[in-house]
């Protein structure tokens, strides 16, 4: 190629990622970006202030119209796309919000994916389509009050009772769960850890909103409380038993956010860049100052590695040689950069970083929550740890 017919550079994808991109994966971030610029960006400041996700339920069936829940999965209503489709949308969603990422990323990739890897064909045939289409909004109950990063220890109990189970315990940090109408939550029994198909209308079941949040505030994160809920035999996922259950849906989860947090950075990237382009200081725009523009440089190469990282562990997870560990390669590296990122894109903005008429401050404290979500970045650092050195550090 001579030089006559060089690209243009372009300082929103300098590394010119977009290429690697289908026609058919540009056209997903396309129409996921066009949902989020229309029925979300207008509102969602609001939202976060008030500490609500009002439009929840419409919200759902709209990303359901749009086929980006449960995406990655077959059959069932669900659009059986690949996984570097999923990141795209993923990337997409939480450029908007993180709560909005979380929103699809509980429901498809952890309540959705529990049932169509781990369930029944019952179980798959009366959930999955209604999940797909957002008319049905699922929950996925593994974290406990005093449980988070040791499930095994998670005292929430299943007993059989003739044919059928009873569950009690108490569930906490469950997004989605207050407007769910099933729950997959796991529970200790007898033969191990199982998971059970919970419809949130069950006598005993309740899901008081968790409030007074700092973080995730545009997003429905509640309690589970489950009093003796009585559930029939084929309420179990049969499929799977112990910790392989609900770390596979895990997976899943930490997955999409290598990609969403990432889309959390990138926007903060975009409001420095467009920010230090309009807003003069002495004289010249602020993008004409020389630490501005480090600051600019920094940020672009920690985003666009991100992207690159991404994308070899969307291509790898297609191929089917994505690792666990290499997962958590991407969440702790991906989340820690856009924090990064978000926070140095706060300096250049100054006193309007923390104005929420800007995203830059909504997606740093939504970040914070996300460093700790799907695994702290602690449990992450050992995970890799252990892969490189064959030695197993969590109990030390």
């Amino acid at each position: 190629m001579n030089a006559g017919s060089r690209p243009d550079f372009d300082p929103r994808d300098p590394l010119g990622i977009d290429d690697e991109l289908s026609t058919e994966q540009l056209a997903i971030r396309d129409s996921v970006r066009a949902l989020c610029r229309d029925r979300v960006q207008p509102y969602v400041g609001e939202w976060f202030e008030n500490g609500e996700l009002p439009a929840a339920r419409e919200l759902a069936r709209e990303l359901g119209g749009l086929g980006v829940l449960g995406m990655h999965l077959d059959g069932y209503g669900c659009a059986g796309m690949s996984a570097v489709d999923y990141g795209v949308a993923c990337e997409e969603l939480e450029a908007c919000d993180s709560g909005l990422r979380s929103l699809v990323s509980v429901q498809g990739s952890l309540a959705m994916f529990a049932l169509w890897r781990w369930g029944s064909e019952e179980q798959k045939q009366h959930w999955l389509p209604s999940m797909a289409a957002g008319e049905a909004i699922g929950c996925f109950g593994l974290t406990e009050p005093d449980h988070g990063s040791d499930p095994a220890s998670m005292r929430t109990s299943a007993r059989r009772d003739g044919t059928d189970w009873i569950l009690n315990g108490r569930k906490m940090w469950i997004t989605n769960g207050t407007i769910a109408d099933v729950a997959v939550v796991w529970a200790s029994t007898d033969e191990g850890i199982r998971g059970f198909v919970v419809p949130t209308d069950t006598p005993g079941f309740a899901a008081p909103e968790m409030r007074h949040k700092l973080s995730l505030r545009a997003s429905v994160t509640s309690e589970l409380v489950l009093d003796d809920v009585r559930l029939p035999r084929d309420a179990v996922l049969p499929e799977v038993t112990g910790l392989r259950g609900p770390l596979s849906c895990l997976n899943e989860a930490r997955y999409g956010i290598v990609w969403g947090a990432n889309g959390a950075a990138h926007s903060c990237l975009r409001a420095a860049l467009d920010y230090s382009t309009s807003r003069e200081q002495f004289g010249k725009p602020l993008a004409g100052h020389q630490l501005t523009q480090s600051k600019l440089a920094d940020m672009a190469v920690r985003v666009h590695n991100g992207r690159l990282l991404a994308l070899h562990l969307g291509r790898r997870k297609d191929e089917g040689r994505l690792l666990p560990q290499q997962v958590s390669f991407g969440k702790l590296d991906n989340v820690r950069g856009a924090l990064e990122v978000a926070r140095t894109s706060r300096t250049v903005l100054g006193a309007n970083g923390i104005s929420l008429e800007y995203p830059v401050m909504r997606h740093m404290t939504n970040l914070e929550s996300v460093l700790t979500y799907e695994g702290t970045s602690e449990m992450h650092a050992l995970t890799i740890g252990a892969a490189m050195t064959g030695v197993q550090a969590f109990r030390d």
